[in-house]
């Protein structure tokens, strides 16, 4: 892990937040990460609150949120914004929770045909090979 200090370069960033550089210029490039303030020798550097709003933004996506959803949820004010934020986290759930069912469901679709393909008469043609071209 990288050595905390008060600034960094957007090389020491991206090590420091386990990330690529060019990560860092697509965050900024969205408007997710500001762009660095030049300093005395034409470097660009980066802050500890820059460092943490990386961080930030990769421990939302993942817990799955888009980048969309990400811009919404740092753009949020943690003192008077708490009920937006549990409502975009509980759509989050949701649609998690939705996405859980589908893949049971095909899941248990899938693991039906291997278990005839298994048991099945050999002289049959191939259940698996049968269903995808029905």
């Amino acid at each position: 892990m990288a050595t905390l200090s008060s600034s960094y370069t957007i090389g020491t960033l991206a090590r420091a937040a386990q990330v690529n550089v060019e990560t860092i210029r697509y965050y900024q490039r969205r408007g997710l990460l500001p762009r660095p303030a030049v300093v005395g020798g034409g470097y660009r550097t980066y802050s500890e609150t820059d460092l943490a709003r990386l961080r930030a933004i990769k421990r939302a996506q993942h817990l799955g949120f888009s980048l969309e959803e990400i811009e919404t949820l740092l753009s949020l004010n943690e003192e008077t914004d708490r009920v937006k934020a549990r409502n975009l986290a509980q759509d989050k759930v949701s649609l998690i929770d939705a996405r859980i069912v589908q893949l049971m469901e095909m899941r248990n679709a899938l693991a039906e045909l291997v278990d005839c393909c298994r048991h099945g008469d050999t002289a049959a043609p191939c259940p698996i090979l049968r269903a995808l071209s029905a």
